[in-house]
């Protein structure tokens, strides 16, 4: 495999072979060539970016089923602008405020093992989180983590909006949340960074009554990494509009666009909001338009089956070595089905975190999956990986596991 010409040598930087799937720190996910294209194209001409933004909240409305939608600066921007968009409504002087809620209600309310480090998308536009619920599920005693009355009572006049984070192991459900919170007339924001695929999630969501969801654009949809989407109600969606889009404007030879016409404008238009710094570039959102288009129409049972014939190859490969146990994992966390490497310390020389750390070091740089390092285990995503990517990984991984470890290696072929 030849990385010699990656344009990331210009500048004295390594490349990275992703083993590791649709993380960020290493630059998400391969764009896709229609992707690209587009950005090339747009990048060509002007375009009013609120007719563009107006255009994209159409297809993403006929996509996921929601009155409307937005492309934002990535699935973080998108927490953030769901947010100022549930505390400042279609609040002008609320808007100009954010992040201070000074006389508005600002609360978020979170079951406690749906927070992670993303909710501080929440608190940066001003949101103030209140936990419910314990993780005594993690007793093995059978309790839930959080019941259907604790979130009653959590809701107050200061509540702006529940946050829910889309996982397997989250409760409770995502419908009997939205069924609490419409009963106090309270939108629920549904954090579904990494769940497409399937296509079908892109709807799920907003059937399950979410009054906002998140979506990366830059992870199995292949678009721009700086991009992600929001779907939801038309009236949270035109708050996000208002606190997003370049609001300089003079208001008499300013038609606005179909996505904020029903906002009253008679005295102005709002001043820039808290969402302005996340403003996404005509090129982003031409990219993940045509991301979108292809990610929808393309054949997933065939991209799942190129996937598992990547995964199978390497658990063929490895599975044979002593001191290594490979699995693979099928559960859908991860989208893609994963090779989960369980190393043996009475075997194998090096830890599971040593491994990691030296194939990170070596040029190119190997990223692997390092959730589980302290459970000495390795994890192998297909997702980001070219076929001639697959081989070189498995020599890289049996150069560092050990020198103990002995393996006949099989040319990859789907």
């Amino acid at each position: 495999m030849n990385s010699q010409d990656s344009i990331y040598r210009t500048y004295n930087v390594s490349p990275v072979i992703n083993a590791a799937g649709t993380k960020t720190r290493i630059g998400g996910s391969r764009i896709r060539p229609e992707a690209i294209d587009a950005m090339e194209r747009a990048a060509e001409s002007f375009v009013v970016l609120s007719e563009l933004q107006s255009a994209a909240s159409e297809r993403i409305s006929e996509l996921t089923g929601a009155e409307a939608g937005y492309v934002t600066a990535g699935a973080s921007a998108g927490l953030l602008l769901a947010a100022a968009a549930t505390i400042a409504g279609d609040d002008f002087e609320a808007m100009a405020q954010l992040p201070v809620t000074d006389g508005v209600a600002d609360e978020i309310i979170m079951p406690r093992t749906h927070r992670t480090a993303y909710d501080h998308a929440f608190t940066a536009a001003g949101g103030t989180i209140v936990d419910v619920g314990t993780n005594d599920v993690e007793l093995g005693t059978g309790a839930a983590t959080v019941e259907p009355w604790e979130l009653h009572g959590a809701i107050s006049e200061q509540t702006a909006a529940i946050g829910y984070v889309e996982k397997s192991y989250t409760q409770p459900p995502l419908s009997v949340v939205t069924e609490i919170a419409h009963e106090h007339d309270v939108p629920v924001i549904v954090d579904a960074a990494a769940e497409v695929p399937p296509v079908a999630n892109f709807e799920r969501f907003i059937d399950a009554g979410a009054d906002l969801v998140v979506f990366s654009g830059g992870k199995a949809i292949r678009g721009p990494q700086t991009t992600g989407i929001v779907a939801g109600r038309s009236a949270l969606i035109e708050s996000i509009a208002l606190q997003n889009l370049d609001m300089h404007i003079a208001r008499d030879i300013w038609d606005a666009p179909s996505i904020i016409d029903s906002v009253a404008l008679e005295e102005g238009v709002p001043r820039h909001g808290i969402g302005r710094s996340a403003k996404v570039g005509k090129e982003e959102l031409a990219g993940l338009l045509a991301a979108l288009e292809s990610f929808v129409t393309e054949d997933q049972d065939a991209v799942y089956e190129t996937w598992m014939a990547r995964s199978t190859y390497f658990h063929q490969q490895l599975g044979g070595i002593e001191g290594v146990e490979t699995t693979i994992d099928t559960s859908g966390e991860s989208r893609a089905p994963v090779v989960e490497l369980s190393l043996d310390p009475a075997v194998i020389d090096h830890s599971a975190t040593e491994i990691a750390a030296d194939l990170r070091s070596q040029d190119p740089r190997l990223f692997v999956g390092s959730d589980r390092l302290t459970e000495e285990m390795i994890v192998l995503n297909p997702m980001c990986l070219t076929d001639e990517e697959v081989e070189y990984v498995l020599e890289r991984l049996l150069e560092a596991i050990t020198p103990k470890a002995t393996s006949n290696v099989e040319p990859f072929t789907e």
